[in-house]
């Protein structure tokens, strides 16, 4: 483990608008105000139900992006590659907050050497997983009985869905009972036991940070995290303590606790694990004849790095009484090694892979 501290923003107005105390947001305005980063990625918010990614050199677009949006459920892996692809930002340093998925999606990026890990700096986001925004939406309506259109503000905490009203009223759900009436996090989330993003420079989240204390609990996990909480903290940007064994205590027991919740969920959603060798095939086969070629999976993979060398191509064999799809082939075979189940393909299935 590396170092840990609770942190948060000197800013007022940082503190204010953004969640945890600020430090993300703080740490990522300081390194583009003193030149430690040429670019940062943040999610534009348009409400509760949709955020729009963003890469801004501009500080204050950073402070008004600040804030939890649990309910836009974007993988920021493209939107790097994107940014490298243009040749005058070749060398160039972005950051940007990155949920684990992200985090490992950018790393399988650099594997296929789509960027330079050394350039991108990884304010690493424990994550608890996201929800569908319609899923958020019929929520809203059918289990808080209120208007969706009237949520201004979604926050996760203590394992409830808190849901803030125009008029200031405050309404929660436990996250259990949401999930357990088919609403709640999307099935990735619910499935994935990376719950800290120990694979980035920092890891950030309110686990661990005691009750009634505005503050984010950080690891300081590379080089590059150390660059960005060092400047920071030497130019004012932020507060700091160490964190307690308490706090640390806290944190891993809320870990495990839903890496416990994720390996439960493993087994109510995993419908193959049990199946012999020809029922897994025949489960497959059925279930990609239902593929229509659209090749919305592939563009928002954040792993597939084929751009648009990529063919749909059908090969029908006479043998058999099914259709095998070649594009669904070359896509099991190439990224069955490192798939990151962020579950961007199963969001954007128009028939519901």
């Amino acid at each position: 483990m590396g170092a840990c501290y609770l942190a948060w923003a000197t800013d007022e107005k940082i503190r204010d608008r953004a969640a945890n105390g600020g430090f993300v947001t703080a740490v990522l305005v300081a390194a583009l105000e003193k030149d430690l980063l040429d670019a940062v990625i943040v999610v534009k918010k348009e409400d509760v139900y949709e955020g729009i990614p963003t890469v801004t050199s501009d500080p204050e677009t950073v402070v008004k992006c600040a804030g939890s949006l649990h309910a836009a459920p974007i993988n920021l892996t493209r939107f790097v590659v994107e940014f490298y692809k243009d040749e005058r930002n070749k060398g160039k340093k972005i950051g940007l907050p990155a949920k684990p998925c992200d985090a490992r999606g950018i790393i399988e990026q650099a594997k296929r050497q789509q960027l330079d890990i050394n350039d991108v700096y990884l304010v690493g986001l424990n994550c608890g997983g996201t929800l569908h925004p319609l899923g958020l939406r019929e929520a809203a309506a059918e289990i808080y009985g209120i208007d969706p259109d009237a949520v201004v503000k979604e926050e996760i905490k203590a394992g409830k869905l808190f849901l803030s009203l125009q008029s200031g009223e405050e309404r929660e759900c436990k996250m259990d009972e949401l999930e357990e009436r088919g609403y709640g996090r999307r099935d990735s989330c619910k499935m994935c036991t990376t719950k800290i993003p120990t694979m980035a420079d920092l890891a950030c989240g309110n686990w661990g940070v005691p009750d009634g204390e505005k503050a984010t609990f950080v690891e300081v996990l590379t080089e590059k995290g150390e660059a960005l909480f060092r400047n920071a903290l030497e130019n004012g940007y932020i507060e700091v303590k160490e964190a307690p064994e308490e706090s640390l205590e806290v944190r891993e027991r809320i870990k495990n606790a839903m890496v416990k919740r994720a390996e439960e969920w493993w087994q109510k959603l995993d419908v193959v694990r049990e199946f012999t060798r020809d029922e897994r095939l025949k489960f497959y086969v059925e279930t990609l004849k239902l593929c229509i070629h659209c090749g919305a999976c592939r563009i928002v993979c954040p792993v597939c790095a084929c751009g648009d060398a990529a063919k749909c191509v059908s090969m029908h064999d006479e043998r058999d009484d099914y259709v095998i799809s070649m594009y669904n082939m070359i896509r099991l075979l190439h990224l069955m090694d490192s798939c990151i189940g962020c579950g961007q393909c199963e969001d954007v299935c128009p028939v519901d892979i």
